[in-house]
């Protein structure tokens, strides 16, 4: 009876510790989660103050000029605009104020804007008072992750928030230097691994062009504010096509340069240490000339000095103006996503238009192609087998447009490798990308993944001087996908995540728009694998009739100025045509 009574107490003790064991994990959940709402809110009342300060300072400019066409200045093309700066007739004030009024009524409409780079108007004074550079005067956005001294960088993860830049990055610093005018911070998805655009902290970021689409990522919200005429240049980054598919997605130009060609000096990254796979800044804009007078600029001393591990290369004017015929591969399917008519459709048309010019087509396949995105591009990126982005997360709120990919990411590896073995007769390509998010595994295949890299650059480069070629014209992702679809397929991007394994300068020029005619097509699109990614895709590029159609156009690496010229080219001879873009 004692030992009864014994056991009864001891029961009823464990079961009152249990539940007060389970009460204090539910408060202390609750604790995290108001923490991490509050910080978030602090975030956003930081950009509410942001976009009212703009509006308190366009006010103020135009009480005082009322006479200022600010329609006028907007329509300028960016060379054009540098040129009446120069030459001064038109006032750094009155071009600054103008973006910054057009800002906000595109970030109102679309929001695409999370911070206002208050300095910006003591930045006015300041580039009187030094030599005029190639960016005198010029407004320029920049993506959230670019450090902004007095400014947070978020990366769209609350494990960022709180902590303000105590000095400008490399980039930044050197736009300065140049007598840009960074004025505006802009929306981006949550740790940037995302093709769209957005995040807990700032929302979601639509696509000007269609709100039913998304923008881009995840540089959306730098494509989102160009492409709706509220900044004249902008700044993004590209891990795997972060800078194309919002120029893809938002018909802009955009250049992904070699690694290290540019300083990334100052950037926050979720995934910084990865080496595998290059991580990228460039310029995005509206045409290629501004692409060029941005590079042109940034190729400076400063941005040499500022950061020594940047080659002293300055921009190689000769490669740019040759006019000599190009020998130039190309490719419509790259047999991992087969790509949507609109976007094959593009590719024909071009090829057709430099073929006319006098240019040499070379039919292309990219060895391997399969093995690159998912081994070498997929383990790359994730050789941890995703844990430090994943530690990002901890306490965050995972945003819903990319809750699909982070459960697939947070699958234990052990399950991921079992899963894999399970699909693979079934969805072969699902299973080998599962099989890639498990990593490498040790230092020791790290170092072999490396070699794996370097291997497969050297036999692309054997193909590619085997046929001799300048440069290669494929498709990019697009037309732009429906909202939703984005986070679901990651995969998709293996149009462009191929050069960042290769490490080669890639850029997007707009060449035509999606016609009923694309669309009716696409009815019939099954896709290589007939796989949920295959139907997937067909479903997230519905509905884009009139929406912007791009191409990519690639050159070696350090060849950037040969890979703007081929830009230029195919947008003259597109302009020549009299497509209406």
């Amino acid at each position: 009876m004692l030992r009864g009574m014994l056991l009864e107490n001891g029961l009823q003790t464990f079961v009152a510790l249990a539940c007060g064991l389970v009460a204090a994990v539910a408060i202390w959940k609750w604790v995290v989660h108001r923490g991490v709402q509050r910080k978030m809110e602090e975030a956003r009342q930081w950009r509410d103050r942001s976009q009212k300060q703009m509006e308190r300072v366009v006010l103020k400019f135009k009480q005082k000029n009322p006479g200022v066409q600010m329609e006028s200045i907007l329509s300028l093309p960016l060379v054009k605009l540098a040129e009446k700066l120069q030459h001064e007739s038109l006032s750094p004030e009155s071009v600054l104020y103008a973006y910054i009024s057009q800002a906000l009524k595109v970030t109102q409409e679309v929001n695409c804007v999370t911070d206002f780079i208050h300095g910006c108007e003591q930045q006015l004074q300041d580039i009187k008072k030094q030599k005029k550079g190639l960016l005198y005067g010029i407004p320029v956005s920049i993506k959230d992750h670019m450090g902004c001294k007095g400014h947070i960088s978020t990366c769209g993860l609350m494990y960022y928030l709180g902590e303000e830049e105590e000095s400008d990055s490399v980039i930044v610093k050197v736009l300065k230097k140049q007598g840009a005018i960074p004025f505006v911070k802009t929306n981006t998805s949550q740790s940037m691994i995302n093709i769209d655009c957005s995040n807990p902290i700032f929302g979601r970021t639509l696509n000007p062009l269609n709100h039913k689409k998304s923008p881009g990522g995840s540089s959306g919200g730098e494509g989102a504010l160009i492409a709706g005429g509220g900044s004249i240049l902008g700044i993004g980054s590209d891990v795997a096509g972060s800078i194309r598919l919002p120029s893809s997605f938002c018909g802009l130009c955009g250049l992904k340069p070699t690694e290290k060609r540019l300083s990334l000096l100052g950037l926050a990254s979720p995934i910084s240490g990865m080496k595998s796979v290059t991580l990228m800044i460039g310029p995005m804009a509206r045409d290629v000339d501004s692409l060029v007078l941005c590079m042109k600029a940034l190729l400076c001393d400063e941005m040499f000095h500022l950061d020594p591990s940047v080659p002293p290369i300055p921009f190689n004017e000769e490669l740019y103006n040759n006019s000599k015929p190009l020998r130039i591969g190309y490719y419509e399917d790259d047999g991992y996503f087969q790509p949507s008519p609109s976007m094959r459709r593009a590719v024909q048309e071009t090829k057709h238009l430099l073929q006319a010019a006098g240019h040499v087509l070379i039919p292309f396949v990219p060895p391997r192609h399969d093995y690159a995105v998912d081994e070498l591009f997929t383990r790359g990126i994730f050789s941890d087998g995703v844990a430090n982005l994943l530690d990002k997360f901890k306490g965050d709120i995972v945003d819903p447009y990319l809750k699909s990919q982070i459960n697939c990411y947070s699958i234990p590896i052990l399950v991921k490798r079992i899963l894999a073995f399970i699909l693979k007769p079934v969805y072969p390509r699902i299973a080998r990308d599962l099989n890639a998010l498990c990593g490498v595994g040790s230092a020791k295949n790290l170092w072999t993944h490396h070699a794996a890299v370097e291997a497969y650059r050297a036999e692309f480069i054997a193909e590619w001087r085997k046929l001799k070629l300048d440069v290669i014209l494929c498709p990019v992702l697009g037309p732009a996908f429906n909202e939703g679809y984005p986070g679901k397929l990651f995969a998709a991007t293996s149009y462009t995540n191929l050069y960042n394994v290769l490490n080669f300068p890639a850029g997007i020029v707009p060449v035509s728009t999606v016609t009923p005619a694309d669309d009716e097509e696409l009815k019939y699109y099954r896709g290589h694998y007939g796989d949920p990614w295959d139907k997937r895709f067909k479903e997230a590029v519905e509905g884009a009739v009139g929406l912007p159609v791009c191409i990519q156009c690639v050159a070696l690496s350090w060849q950037e100025e040969l890979c703007l010229r081929f830009m230029k080219e195919v947008e003259t001879l597109v302009h020549k045509r009299g497509t209406k873009i």
